[in-house]
């Protein structure tokens, strides 16, 4: 492991920000300029001071750093990372968050020429910001690739285990050789590997089936990164070798420092002989789920993402079960360093999963934007700033949840039941709220 920050189990658990930036190529826009923080970004960070936050998570946007190939414009960056460096902020950064490649780029992470201008990016990042202490090469490869080679909902829209296998080796090879450069170009940085969370269960022979196959299949990109390989003797053995999966059990391995787990109630699946559905009606406490990622991986650990969509103060209550998760991970002696909720500000247009660009507010940020774009203040934000001071889960308020967000965690009310709970303020805190109806779309259909 690299030098950097040490462990302090005794030591409150450290609360950190993040700004969302995902490019949309058709649309030519990201989510920066959809929720104008590349215009308030000083008065975004501003709120990270107010609520006592210095560590986050920050975004650098190739997209808009190298627009045109081989060419690499920072004026922006700079303006932003030197503030962050001159400020006393501790930025985790961001150099690639979901699809947010140059648009010349033109198959995405299936485009041959993906290798040579990666690597070339990287180099050009980590020379010209030596200063960097901590960094995160490729945000979600395991979800982004699904969604961008499986599923076909992220360009370049492929469908199928064989294009997500292609993808992968496509992606990982680069991602594990920028992470060995990167001990000489920023030694003593850390790398936070960033993916997410997940856990299955299943009833019925199919469903139970599928569900094993799920929980394995949610290791593969991590586990080649690493040289791991996979499972020969495992359920995914077939179908992988068939699609040209056998290569991924000889990659040279990467480095990883700290493995950075995103965790939503979406993450947990419940399949039966019908299909599939998020936020299971039995849900693993993440207490436990996050131990079964340190268990195997024995990295120190942080939830790098977690956000629920919905009121403010179904947020905040979110928060406070996602917090005492991890501080009862921390006493099963997972080595937990922080709670990241993502994002500070609300998201946009993740009610398409980024397919349209209508700049439609997303309602998941610690505060919240109206419908001119300003930031407001909430429960949300107070009990964020409440953990930043050292507050711990347990002072923290519980409010009554209101729909759907009641509805989604309905499968979690047992692992909540000893909260005190308060009755949620009475004005609708929050722009765009959900209504009972309201699921995210998982495929796109006549979206145009």
């Amino acid at each position: 492991m690299s030098a950097g920050r040490a462990f302090e189990p005794d030591r409150p658990i450290e609360i950190i920000g993040a700004f969302e930036s995902t490019y949309l190529p058709r649309h030519d826009t990201d989510i920066f300029e959809s929720t104008a923080h590349d215009v308030h970004w000083k008065q975004d960070l501003g709120l990270l001071t107010e609520a006592g936050v210095q560590r986050l998570r920050y975004p650098i946007r190739w997209h808009r750093v190298e627009e045109e190939e081989g060419v690499f414009d920072w004026t922006d960056t700079d303006k932003v990372l030197h503030h962050l460096r001159d400020h006393g902020f501790q930025p985790i950064v961001d150099l690639v968050h979901h699809t947010s490649y140059p648009r010349w780029l033109e198959g995405g992470f299936a485009d041959p020429r993906f290798r040579d201008a990666y690597l070339r990016y990287t180099e050009e990042f980590a020379r010209r910001y030596p200063w960097v202490q901590e960094y995160t090469l490729f945000n979600e490869p395991f979800s982004t690739l699904f969604l961008s080679g499986h599923e076909g909902i992220w360009p370049p829209y492929q469908k199928g285990l064989d294009n997500f296998v292609a993808q992968i080796l496509n992606v990982l090879p680069a991602m594990a050789e920028a992470s060995r450069a990167y001990l000489d170009l920023l030694p003593g940085a850390r790398h936070v590997w960033v993916d997410t969370c997940e856990h299955h269960t299943g009833s019925g022979t199919a469903g139970s089936a599928y569900a094993r196959m799920a929980n394995e299949r949610r290791f593969l990109v991590l586990d080649g990164f690493l040289g791991r390989g996979y499972d020969a003797d495992g359920p995914m053995a077939g179908p992988l070798a068939d699609a040209g999966g056998e290569a991924l059990q000889d990659l040279e391995p990467g480095r990883i420092d700290v493995l950075g787990l995103d965790y939503y109630a979406h993450c947990q699946w419940h399949f039966d002989d019908k299909g599939g559905a998020p936020n299971t009606p039995f849900p693993l406490p993440l207490a436990q789920q996050i131990y079964l990622y340190w268990d195997r991986y024995r990295l120190p650990c942080m939830i790098t993402e977690t956000n629920i969509r919905g009121h403010t103060s179904d947020r905040a209550s979110w928060f406070k079960y996602v917090l005492e998760q991890c501080e009862r991970a921390r006493r099963m002696g997972v080595p937990l360093e922080g709670v990241c909720w993502f994002p500070v500000i609300d998201s946009t247009d993740w009610d398409s999963l980024l397919y349209r660009s209508d700049g439609h507010i997303d309602p998941v940020g610690v505060y919240w934007l109206d419908a001119e774009l300003a930031r407001q203040r909430s429960v949300m934000s107070e009990s964020y700033a409440k953990a930043a001071a050292g507050t711990p889960s347990k002072d923290l308020p519980a409010y009554t949840l209101a729909e759907p967000v009641a509805t989604w965690l309905r499968g979690y009310q047992p692992q909540m039941q000893h909260w005190t709970w308060e009755q949620a303020p009475g004005m609708d805190q929050g722009h765009s709220l959900p209504n009972i109806q309201t699921r995210m779309e998982l495929r796109i259909v006549n979206a145009d």
